[in-house]
């Protein structure tokens, strides 16, 4: 499934991107970024510290088709991110369930995912923001970064393109594989 691409230099949120465009029938499958987010979120309200440098992104689509149900995309999301990352960056990458990713205890992504309903169809978003570069101060949580870890600066153009090809193969797949399938996939993409 190809993914249309957006790019922005500033938004509120890339899932509030996300919302607009579907609800103005702007339904094409898309993968959403932004160098800067204003009021970027997590799950149950939280707020996602966005700081410029590090990667945001959405992507949504039409769900309707899809053998896998909202929940099972939670754990097929952290299934697939955690294999983008470990593979180019540390196998020491660990998901803690649903949303989050982390390195010896420190959150360094955070997967938000909404579904939004419009004309009869599902569509979901799935929000990612990934501490690439930088570990933004949370009172809440320890957080660290790619940069961090590797002791390089992280190109996040490239990362980005490395996500959405791997999703966009991923996503090829959702239609006609089962979710034990789908997660073994995931695992290895």
């Amino acid at each position: 499934m190809k993914l249309r691409s957006l790019k922005f230099k500033s938004v509120k949120s890339t899932n509030d991107i996300a919302h607009m465009l579907i609800k103005k029938k702007n339904i094409k499958p898309t993968i959403i970024i932004s160098e800067k987010q204003t009021k970027g979120r997590g799950t149950m309200g939280k707020k996602w510290v966005s700081k410029k440098g590090n990667l945001f992104l959405s992507i949504f689509f039409d769900m309707t088709k899809k053998k896998v149900d909202f929940k099972k995309f939670a754990v097929l999301n952290a299934y697939l991110l955690k294999s983008i990352l470990v593979k180019k960056f540390s196998n020491k990458i660990k998901i803690k369930w649903p949303n989050d990713l982390l390195f010896n205890g420190k959150k360094i992504c955070g997967i938000l995912q909404e579904i939004v309903v419009n004309k009869g169809k599902k569509y979901l978003i799935i929000g990612i923001g990934i501490n690439t570069n930088l570990d933004p101060n949370n009172s809440s949580f320890s957080s660290t970064s790619l940069k961090q870890i590797t002791n390089k600066n992280i190109d996040n153009k490239k990362l980005f393109i490395m996500i959405k090809k791997k999703y966009e193969k991923f996503l090829f797949k959702t239609n006609q594989n089962t979710f034990s399938e789908l997660k073994k996939l995931a695992q290895k993409i």
